[in-house]
């Protein structure tokens, strides 16, 4: 109920992990499903990754449909949504590009959430074309720039696109790519309904700073933007 999100417990029921590096903990879009969706709904992840999205989509009754650039994200994420439940609503997991969602119509999808990554700092791919977790800073919001404009093309009028993103450091000064990120939804017509300040838990690279003594603070929060076409 407020803008301070925390879960310390990150959650591992259906078929949940965190075998799957930087996956979100499920309780971020479960949250977020639940607060601006209604059953059967269609639910929007252009960053599908291991299916955690998708996952909570189905167990909450929502059509949903998930895509990545990535093949051995899209073989995961079909894995992770082999299960039965009561309702079992139409899912679809489909190898695409962020920037082009050429295959939905426009203001066809009543809500977006999705987990980018942060620039360069987690590379999920060697080689693969149009993987932004390839690109820095500049090239990455160059092409965040172009997803924020097909989000809004395919989103129906009045409907939210939800994404959680966090700063990085370079040369141990912060870099506000969330803020930044955010400018590129702005810029494309989306207004700010909310932004969540998102506790982290269970860093990998905590203990490795900690030990390190280093002269700045660690980065320990991530945003949730949430938007409004």
């Amino acid at each position: 109920m407020t803008t301070i999100w925390s879960f310390p417990n990150r959650g591992d029921w259906a078929t949940h992990s965190g075998k799957y590096r930087g996956n979100w903990s499920p309780y971020v879009p479960r949250n977020l499903i639940l607060r601006y969706t209604s059953p059967r709904d269609w639910v929007l992840d252009q960053f599908v990754g291991s299916g955690t999205t998708i996952v909570e989509a189905k167990l909450l009754n929502r059509n949903a449909i998930g895509i990545d650039v990535n093949p051995q994200s899209i073989s995961i994420s079909r894995k992770n949504l082999e299960f039965q439940c009561e309702t079992n609503p139409k899912t679809y997991i489909q190898l695409g590009n962020a920037t082009d969602l050429s295959f939905l119509k426009d203001k066809s999808i009543d809500f977006i959430c999705t987990h980018p990554p942060y620039a360069n700092i987690i590379q999920y791919s060697k080689n693969i074309d149009g993987d932004i977790s390839l690109l820095d800073k500049k090239e990455f919001l160059e092409q965040m720039l172009l997803v924020a404009k097909e989000a809004y093309r395919v989103l129906k009028k009045g409907k939210m696109c939800a994404i959680m993103i966090g700063d990085i450091r370079k040369n141990g000064k912060v870099i506000p790519l969330g803020f930044e990120m955010m400018q590129c939804f702005v810029a494309q017509g989306f207004t700010n309904k909310e932004i969540i300040i998102k506790e982290q838990h269970n860093c990998k690279s905590t203990k490795y700073w900690e030990n390190k003594n280093s002269n700045f603070l660690l980065l320990a929060h991530e945003y949730i933007f949430v938007f409004q076409k």
